[in-house]
């Protein structure tokens, strides 16, 4: 149920900002931005999803300390749109049903506890944690009251989000119901490149082809051109022959 503004609670602020890096190295930042991007680009067309990294979820209106920052998160049921935090209360008290963590040197195993304990409590359903360096992925998914941890997390297909989680040797691999990976800006400007570079291809092949028309286009009238001049000089040598009588 949503709670209702209380004179303790009208003049509570609730910070944008946590004082925290949303990352601490760079791959760490670019695991964030790519799962987040990604699943940004797989639900463009649904309305009602709202997708969001780094961003403070306030669980308990007039209470600033129950909040976290996952990396990533997923809300189904609440419109897409601009946000300084995402204040429960004022989201039809709609939790983040999928949030996603990646692992960087700094985390501390209590933080993660921690971190754990909140979107258990707060009603998260699936809980994904990724460390980059030593390409591990957890999982875990609610059952009842606790979040549970998947077993055999390879292959695994998320209820919610129905992408698919693969670990390879080297690194993990995340693949949406139609089968295609998630991949970085860089790697989806390679592919925008291509597509580029072939339908320029294709655009050129179609002006010589369009070209080679018009010029066998070009002979043929020419070649019917010369064939009603020399009809034309056969029709006046035969007008002249008959002029001096003589009748072919």
């Amino acid at each position: 149920m949503v709670q209702q503004l209380t004179p303790d609670t009208a003049e509570v602020i609730y910070p944008e900002s946590d004082g925290q890096p949303m990352a601490d190295n760079t791959e760490q930042f670019q695991w964030i931005v790519k799962i987040k991007e990604n699943l940004e680009i797989l639900f463009a067309l649904q309305d009602n999803i709202f997708i969001a990294g780094n961003l403070l979820w306030y669980a308990v209106q007039g209470d600033v300390k129950v909040r976290q920052a996952p990396d990533a998160m997923v809300v189904f049921g609440r419109p897409k749109g601009k946000r300084g935090s995402y204040k429960q209360w004022e989201e039809d008290n709609i939790p983040p049903q999928v949030v996603f963590e990646i692992l960087s040197p700094g985390n501390k195993t209590k933080d993660m506890a921690n971190k754990l304990l909140f979107y258990q409590r707060h009603g998260v359903e699936e809980y994904y944690i990724y460390d980059p360096q030593t390409n591990e992925l957890t999982g875990l998914v609610r059952s009842q009251e606790n979040l549970e941890v998947i077993e055999e997390i390879n292959n695994w297909v998320s209820p919610r989000l129905e992408v698919r989680f693969e670990v390879t040797p080297n690194t993990l691999e995340i693949y949406r119901p139609d089968g295609q990976r998630f991949l970085t800006s860089v790697e989806l400007n390679q592919i925008r490149e291509q597509e580029y570079q072939r339908a320029e291809h294709e655009r050129q092949r179609a002006e010589q082809e369009y070209q080679r028309a018009e010029h066998e286009r070009q002979e043929k009238e020419a070649a019917q051109l010369q064939l009603e001049l020399e009809r034309q000089r056969y029709q006046d040598l035969l007008t002249r022959l008959q002029q001096r009588g003589i009748d072919l």
